[in-house]
């Protein structure tokens, strides 16, 4: 006799055979749900629909339109690609290596190296294979191997990257995901077959290409193709300087960790990012009219203490800067804008008294003096100190905030005397060449670390807030960051492998029966990869130090 379980389905009991693949149980429901499912919450642990069920449990639908699900089916997406390129390369060439980069527009940024011609007829022949397997629902299998072997196998494909990954690995077994004859690694949950896959596009870009996929909030149909071209050239910087230091990917850096003085590692990057600063105070000094610098970035980019070391440049010019933070400038506590739910919402350009910081910013531009307020974030007024001044001739304010870029922030201004700097934290890491590090993990990361720090923050509070904090981003910062100057890249190449250590208790305090734990649990995942640098070494005034502690500025 079949041995029974029973599944909570919405409040409902449903009884399965022990071993029923989430995948059937799924397409029982799947009329219930407006897109794909693609995963499933099993007793509170995501599982991939190959997966079976074993034992009584509560069940939640995750489709293709949620952040667990899109990420599912952006990695199948990838392996979907890669797969198609190596079987129209075929015999007649050699294909050396694939690498999926960064986010540009609604896709990849993506590069190829070998002896294969990277034409749009070949792109467009890919996705027609692309297009043939997804119709075939040709299955994904996921098997667990020997480390070792696994490593091996990586060499003889040139998967280099993978092969230096697995070297620093403490585990014995790794999952290597199978399609068609193509195996391959990938960090997260897969999509049980192909034909999941119905939406992507293929186009030259650049010196590579784009692999382009829908946006998670409307996951059935592509968009428009827009790419931001100035944020593209400073990733596209980023990942080239990585590549000069032999520093692409989590393996090479752990390979460097172990085989030279990390401390040269940190000297080299703080020295690019000295330079890259006094680049920018020498562009402005060169600009006489330029006497309000405005910088804008999202959550945990070191806004603060890239404002202090941007002012320390300024004044190797001769000028006198005056770092001014736009939160100063916020409403009082009860007139500031709600959100949706009823919540108080310092995201929205509406949170900040505009009239009030226009009216003290030009009277400054006029000579006139004028006492600065001070934002008291624990009564939710705004205090005044005595906090008096004054421009002289060779002085400039540097103003700081989420809006900054936003011209309706400083509408009053005469657009001649604005400078505006974009600045955020764009790893140029990748986990290898086909996993690709979010750049707004790194943030993420920070913000954990700077919370649990300054604020007395738990990291369940801190993912809690996240989500949003990036919808604040996506409607109030990322929409103006073309409108920018200039902009500056705050990643350093080390810093995850610093923040390991730091954010590491702090994610292992989130427990099981908190809703935040599987992102922990993701995180901490995240982090394993890396081996830890210790903080000893890092100058007080990195960027790094306003997250870990141990700065110059008064911050």
């Amino acid at each position: 006799m079949e041995r029974m379980v029973t599944v909570e389905i919405n409040g409902k009991q449903e009884t399965y055979e022990a071993g029923t693949k989430y995948q059937e149980i799924a397409a029982k429901h799947q009329k219930e749900e407006k897109y794909p499912i693609v995963l499933v919450r099993a007793a509170g642990r995501l599982r991939e629909l190959n997966k079976r069920v074993q034992k009584d449990c509560k069940l939640e639908f995750l489709t293709v339109g949620t952040k667990a699900g899109h990420s599912t089916y952006l990695r199948s997406l990838i392996m979907l690609m890669l797969k198609a390129m190596y079987h129209v390369v075929g015999d007649n060439s050699r294909i050396d290596r694939i690498g999926v980069h960064f986010r540009v527009g609604d896709g990849y940024y993506c590069t190829m190296q070998g002896e294969a011609e990277l034409t749009q007829q070949f792109l467009d022949d890919v996705k027609a294979y692309m297009h043939q397997m997804v119709e075939e629902c040709l299955p994904i299998r996921k098997t667990s191997e020997n480390t070792f072997e696994v490593c091996r196998k990586f060499g003889e494909y040139r998967m280099y990257d993978k092969a230096e990954l697995f070297l620093y690995r403490r585990a014995s077994k790794v999952n290597l995901y199978h399609l068609a004859g193509f195996e391959d690694y990938f960090y997260g949950y897969m999509l049980p077959d192909t034909s999941y896959l119905k939406y992507f596009d293929l186009q030259l870009y650049e010196d590579g290409f784009v692999l382009r996929f829908p946006e998670r909030e409307t996951p059935d149909k592509m968009g428009e193709f827009r790419p931001e071209k100035k944020i593209f050239q400073v990733q596209i910087g980023s990942m080239h300087w990585g590549a000069k230091l032999g520093i692409p990917t989590v393996g090479a850096l752990n390979h460097y960790i172990v085989n030279h003085k990390v401390k040269d590692l940190i000297m080299i990057q703080e020295a690019y990012h000295e330079k890259k600063i006094a680049e920018m105070a020498a562009k402005i000094a060169a600009s006489p009219e330029k006497k309000i610098v405005l910088i804008a970035g999202p959550s945990s980019s070191g806004k603060t203490t890239f404002s202090h070391r941007l002012s320390t440049q300024l004044s190797v010019y001769g000028l006198k800067p005056h770092p001014i933070a736009a939160d100063d400038y916020f409403v009082e506590r009860e007139k500031t804008p709600r959100d949706k739910d009823g919540k108080l919402d310092f995201e929205r350009l509406e949170a900040i008294d505009i009239e009030l910081l226009n009216h003290d910013m030009l009277a400054l531009l006029s000579g006139e003096t004028v006492e600065l307020p001070t934002f008291n974030f624990k009564t939710g007024k705004r205090e005044y100190k005595g906090k008096f001044k004054k421009l002289e001739k060779d002085d400039i304010l540097v103003i700081e905030g989420i809006h900054c870029l936003n011209d309706r922030l400083t509408y009053h201004l005469p657009k001649e005397s604005k400078f505006k700097i974009y600045i955020s934290a764009l790893t140029q890491l990748n986990i290898d060449e086909h996993n690709r590090i979010p750049t707004t993990d790194g943030r993420l990361l920070r913000r954990i670390v700077r919370d649990a720090r300054t604020r007395g923050a738990d990291a369940r509070r801190t993912i809690e807030m996240w989500p949003s904090v990036r919808r604040g981003e996506e409607n109030y910062i990322f929409p103006y960051q073309e409108d920018a100057d200039i902009m500056f890249n705050s990643a350093l190449i080390y810093e995850l492998a610093v923040l390991k250590q730091y954010a590491e208790p702090l994610l292992f305090s989130v427990t099981s029966d908190q809703p935040e734990y599987e992102e922990a649990k993701r995180l901490l995942k995240f982090l394993d990869y890396f081996l830890p640098i210790p903080s000893d070494n890092i100058p007080n005034n990195s960027l790094i130090r306003e997250f870990i502690g141990g700065g110059c500025f008064d911050l």
